[in-house]
């Protein structure tokens, strides 16, 4: 079985638009397949990665109840008290975390750093830093150990 070629900016624009799906789902409680449509079909995931952003979402939205724990102990208010943004891309982080160990600590902290600075408030992307790191620290210990 041959590995898929992972395309760095079609994953982006996955991030990106599972960013944008996850703060509507906060903010509506939409059906998640009706949601996943829509922004799959979206004009910028017409060059995404529309497999991982629909594996993800439904990962994320299925699990959240387990997700919330992952990151909630490194918060400095309660989850209900983070901004939507900052909800979406801890959660999606912590998903990435846990869920995608083939992508690269780095990149996935990397790549929800750079969201959170372009969608999140002035120092946010500080804060989504410091909290992916410790869950990283926590769901990723083997990638840890050998540094």
């Amino acid at each position: 079985m041959s590995k898929r070629s992972v395309n760095p900016q079609a994953r982006r624009r996955a991030r990106r638009t599972l960013l944008q799906a996850l703060y509507a789902w906060q903010m509506t409680a939409a059906e998640l397949g009706e949601l996943g449509s829509h922004f799959a079909s979206s004009d910028e995931m017409r060059k995404g990665d529309t497999e991982y952003f629909l594996a993800c979402l439904q990962g994320v939205v299925n699990s959240v109840a387990d997700l919330d724990p992952l990151f909630a102990p490194y918060l400095d208010r309660t989850i209900a008290q983070l901004d939507g943004v900052e909800r979406a891309i801890l959660r999606a982080g912590a998903y990435e975390l846990r869920e995608r160990i083939d992508v690269p600590v780095r990149v996935v902290i990397d790549e929800w750093v750079e969201l959170a600075k372009g969608f999140g408030a002035t120092e946010s992307f500080r804060y989504v830093n410091g909290v992916l790191d410790r869950v990283a620290r926590d769901v990723r210990k083997a990638e840890f150990a050998d540094r």
